[in-house]
């Protein structure tokens, strides 16, 4: 039987054929929609939820956010993944994502991981998907290795990418550690926030884009969780923090370095504390080595002397073969750290907020030091 027996005049059965064909492509797309939606393209993290139906958004709601808001770049040049296979912004349509960048060695990075692990246990079942996106800052902060063990020495469960070469944080034009995106369940960045704190604000916003999220999904059940703002006590005044973190790289150092010997890139220099120090500003005795990023421990015994005014003192050091830190404050010994593999150590945990001098005794060839920070 021939098209013609069907349809006696051929404009309508090509009219017939071309409305099915465009009503079997909306059933595709629409269908592929939902699919996106529900699977977030890796993970199915509605199995206790249901769908009953997805609203419709037009192409001029697309275009009216695109007009407010910037798309979210993709990940780029990530070198590793932790916790999950590689994942892809347009993977993550129709889930809400919350990027952080971090590096393991930062401490403001340290305490905000509390908030994003409570977040991540929370509302991942809501349909929130939070990346670490692990920018180093040192080069040792490149291995693999050590980033897998500070993933999970904090316990981190969410996907970590390894962005060692910068590639994603140049897309993001990123800037900071640690600086976090929130994106829609249409792939725009709603909501940004530099550093520590800021944390109420952040959730809410969470809760808002998971909430349009269920709207656009028609969801019946109600949302898991409190819905009230994580609270998790970090310690720390900022207020009452008055000294910078500070860099004791050839290369890194911001004009904190005190003594008159100053540095010279690769050069061995015996260091001698001048009688007179300066608040914020480090002093060291010993024969130091000055590496681009750190100063390195040349002989057995070498001393680092600061006066900050603060309540925690933090380094970042590391000793392949160990060494250990008699650590005085004003004067008196307070405690001893023994250091070993690359990352922060808390060497004072002080009592109240003030001007104070430290004084580490560092006992140990090779001892690399790379940064001060304070809490």
């Amino acid at each position: 039987m021939k098209l013609k027996d069907i349809f006696p005049k051929p404009w309508l059965g090509l009219a017939v054929l071309f409305v099915a064909v465009v009503m079997i492509l909306f059933l595709q797309q629409k269908y592929q929609a939902v699919s996106v939606a529900v699977s977030g393209g890796k993970e199915d993290v509605l199995s206790n939820q249901s769908i009953s139906s997805v609203k419709e958004i037009s192409t001029k709601e697309i275009n009216q956010k695109r007009l407010v808001y910037p798309q979210a770049p993709d990940f780029v040049g990530i070198e590793h993944w932790i916790n999950s296979e590689p994942l892809h912004i347009g993977d993550l349509r129709g889930k809400v994502v919350l990027v952080d960048f971090w590096t393991y060695t930062c401490i403001n990075c340290i305490r905000t991981l509390p908030y994003l692990k409570a977040w991540h246990a929370m509302y991942a079942p809501e349909g929130l998907v939070i990346i670490g996106v692990h920018t180093p800052e040192f080069a040792f902060e490149k291995k693999y290795e050590n980033v897998l063990s500070a993933a999970k020495e904090q316990g981190l469960l969410y996907p970590i990418a390894q962005d060692n070469e910068y590639g994603t944080w140049r897309a993001y034009g990123n800037r900071y550690w640690p600086h976090e995106y929130l994106i829609d369940i249409d792939g725009f960045v709603r909501h940004e926030h530099i550093g520590e704190g800021g944390y109420e604000e952040t959730e809410r916003e969470i809760q808002k884009l998971l909430q349009e999220r269920r709207e656009r999904f028609q969801m019946n059940e109600k949302m898991n969780g409190t819905l009230e703002a994580v609270k998790i006590t970090t310690g720390v005044d900022f207020s009452k923090v008055r000294s910078p973190e500070i860099y004791l790289g050839a290369l890194t150092t911001r004009g904190n370095f005190g003594n008159k010997e100053g540095y010279h890139l690769g050069g061995v220099i015996e260091y001698i504390i001048p009688t007179i120090i300066e608040k914020n500003t480090v002093y060291i005795r010993g024969m130091w080595k000055n590496n681009e990023d750190n100063l390195e421990l040349a002989g057995e015994n070498g001393t680092v002397l600061l006066q900050y005014d603060a309540k925690q003192v933090n380094i970042v050091a590391s000793a392949g073969a160990g060494a250990e830190i008699m650590v005085l404050v004003d004067g008196s010994v307070k405690n001893s750290v023994v250091v070993g593999e690359e990352k922060l150590y808390t060497v004072v945990e002080g009592e109240d907020y003030g001007v104070h001098t430290v004084e580490l005794r560092v006992r140990g060839r090779g001892f690399k030091m790379y940064t001060f920070t304070f809490g």
